[in-house]
């Protein structure tokens, strides 16, 4: 890697979600944190989306891993195995209700999107990083493009770094885009 390209690491909450340490199906495949962390430092993105926010950019690069699309849609075939309960991404934050497919397997993801944060905005939600941009997620999908931050997720960055979000005020625009996609869309897991 040469010394003008940005560096990447991956944060312990994207450890947590995409490498859990009882794997999941719906998670990072063929991967560990470490090769997946080298990969993103050794090879150029396909190309950098715009994030949410100054602070946020997505590189987009082709799936070199068996990993599945994130989000399914909804059909009136599959809508029965739709599923919700309350959840919480870490101990620390309140849990919200989420819904998610059970006994479905979307088709391979053509392209995963990590979601990075820039060093200086993770210092503010209390994340030390070395390098100059750390993952906290990870989209798998089919197109080269984002798909739409969960209403939830918009929700928990307008309340602001004590309820585990980003501080960001919400786009009401983007919201309800969001809506729209999630309304025809849910994630999956393993039954």
């Amino acid at each position: 890697m040469s010394t003008t390209t940005p560096s990447i690491a991956l944060t312990d909450f994207a450890i947590g979600r995409l490498f859990p340490r009882k794997p999941r199906g719906n998670t990072i495949q063929d991967c560990t944190p470490e090769t997946f962390e080298r990969y993103l430092n050794e090879h150029e993105p396909l190309k950098v989306l715009d994030g949410y926010a100054d602070f946020c950019k997505l590189h987009v690069h082709r799936n070199w891993t068996s990993t599945r699309c994130l989000t399914i849609p909804i059909t009136p075939e599959n809508r029965h195995l739709l599923r919700s309960g309350y959840e919480s991404r870490s101990p620390a934050e309140l849990a919200v209700l989420t819904r998610w497919f059970e006994g479905v397997q979307p088709p391979v993801a053509h392209y995963l999107i990590p979601i990075l944060y820039s060093r200086e905005q993770l210092a503010k939600e209390g994340t030390k990083i070395k390098a100059d941009w750390g993952v906290v997620g990870c989209l798998y999908t089919l197109a080269p493009e984002e798909i739409p931050m969960a209403p939830i997720t918009m929700m928990r960055n307008a309340l602001g770094v004590d309820e585990g979000g980003s501080g960001t005020p919400l786009d009401r625009a983007a919201y309800r885009r969001s809506v729209d996609f999630w309304e025809r869309n849910a994630n999956w897991r393993d039954a």
